[in-house]
């Protein structure tokens, strides 16, 4: 795990007050503050000793356009293990637009709660309720990006993989999706290199690749690469990532989708190609047969299972940070 300087922890909380809407206006620093701090706090948690307390409990408003397993059961924990509350706000609860406008709610909420994370279908959304909130706002998942999955990842990553991030290679295999522009803009920031296969016609948004391929250039010396060949893309990795061809939303191409992406699957073939101590990391949810074989998920389950704990111990960090814990 990289580590961070105690000054910076101590003196410049740069997440203060701040919203994450996308990882373009996060710095290497503020990356690192999470995942310091989620480390920190993963170790009380496993040993079940008591951390600070807020001086009032401070809640959560979670707003859900989108169904939840991990995101919601991992910010509602959370809260509570840091000594708050969760508001879980369904669609049908609120109707983001429809019933209401997104500014509205964002200024009734910011007079309730004191952070908002926000699952929704469209990235202008979390834009907009940024934009009319006076409180933190947190893109919990978006049509481009998955932020708070991007920190969880390379927690995971740098826990198995305790050496220089510039030393360290992540392969993504399979749809160019709002997963793969999170990881982009994430490794990219912390030095790690990071290729990705793609079939034509499904590559990320070349905005995103610009911005990782500049930051890598300019900042970190990452290297970024999206390809269409899934074993040029694994070639010497350390960890090789997918997820689900057809995403929530998509469920209608799923047939089409699998046969576009048929060669794309992460496999023991494909693994034969990355490093021989290679892991292997998956958002979840998982379709054992189509992205990633039986085998290979049974083979690295632990470490799947890993990356899904550290969505709680990343986003507990994020909140402490940005409330000011």
């Amino acid at each position: 795990m990289p580590s961070v300087n105690s000054n910076n922890m101590e003196l410049t909380n740069s997440w203060r007050g701040k919203s994450l809407v996308t990882l373009l206006d996060v710095t290497k620093i503020q990356i690192e503050q999470i995942l310091e701090l989620s480390s920190e706090l993963k170790k009380l948690h496993l040993s079940r000793t008591t951390g600070k307390q807020w001086e009032y409990p401070r809640t959560l408003g979670m707003l859900f356009e989108k169904p939840s397993l991990r995101t919601r059961v991992s910010f509602e924990a959370g809260m509570v293990q840091l000594g708050g509350h969760a508001i879980n706000l369904a669609a049908s609860d609120v109707g983001l637009g429809t019933r209401e406008s997104t500014a509205d709610v964002a200024a009734a909420l910011s007079r309730w709660v004191d952070i908002i994370s926000a699952r929704v279908f469209r990235h202008e959304t979390v834009e907009e309720l940024a934009e009319n909130a006076s409180i933190p706002v947190i893109n919990a998942l978006s049509d481009r990006e998955h932020p708070i999955q991007a920190f969880a990842d390379l927690q995971t990553l740098f826990e198995n993989k305790p050496i220089t991030p510039n030393q360290l290679k992540l392969a993504y295999v399979g749809d160019g999706n709002n997963v793969l522009h999170a990881l982009l803009l994430a490794c990219a920031k912390m030095g790690v290199s990071i290729s990705a296969a793609c079939p034509e016609g499904y590559f990320p948004n070349s905005d995103y690749v610009r911005a990782a391929m500049e930051i890598g250039h300019n900042e970190s010396g990452a290297a970024v690469a999206i390809v269409t060949d899934p074993a040029e893309a694994v070639q010497n990795a350390d960890a090789v990532y997918t997820d689900v061809w057809a995403s929530m939303g998509q469920e209608s191409e799923s047939e089409h989708r699998a046969e576009i992406f048929k060669n794309y699957q992460v496999n023991a073939e494909l693994m034969m190609k990355a490093k021989s101590d290679a892991i292997v990391l998956h958002c979840l949810p998982a379709h054992r047969g189509e992205e990633i074989s039986t085998e290979v998920m049974q083979i690295h389950y632990k470490t799947v299972m890993d990356q899904a704990e550290n969505r709680l111990h990343t986003q507990k960090a994020l909140i402490s940070l940005m409330l000011g814990y």
